[in-house]
């Protein structure tokens, strides 16, 4: 079974879109591991029905070395983004992950992607599933 890190923070909204989505298309032939930067958002990305979650630094530092795909907005690999909460150690340890990376165009940051729409966060998770699922 494919294991699919989602990380998000603050409040694991765009996090629980992306589970809710991947747990509607494909069931439990997946496994999400839902990563938090605090507690908050682990617990919302739970009860979008990841198969376990932990939150933190090493949390995240520790479980994305073993994953196949990391998803989550490009915030993930910038440190000190969504307001401090991605932390150095996080950023290093996504970037340097051996898993695919799927990263939503999102940000909070003082950051410009230069072709990109502005799709929504739905359209954005359609794209992702359609275009990045099955793992390969």
């Amino acid at each position: 079974m494919k294991k699919v890190c989602v990380i998000d923070g603050q409040g694991g909204g765009i996090g629980s879109t992306i589970i809710k989505r991947i747990k509607e298309r494909f069931e439990e032939s997946v496994e999400v591991i839902a990563l938090g930067t605090n507690a908050i958002a682990t617990a919302q990305m739970l009860k979008a029905r990841a198969n376990k979650g932990a939150s933190g630094t090493n949390a995240i530092v520790q479980t994305v070395k073993n994953a196949d795909m990391i998803i989550g907005t490009v915030g993930i690999i910038m440190p000190h983004s969504m307001m401090g909460e991605v932390t150095p150690q996080m950023a290093e340890a996504v970037s340097c992950s051996p898993a695919k990376k799927v990263l939503l165009p999102l940000s909070q940051e003082n950051i410009a992607i230069v072709g990109m729409v502005g799709s929504s966060l739905p359209q954005l998770v359609d794209e992702l599933l359609d275009v990045y699922f099955p793992l390969s």
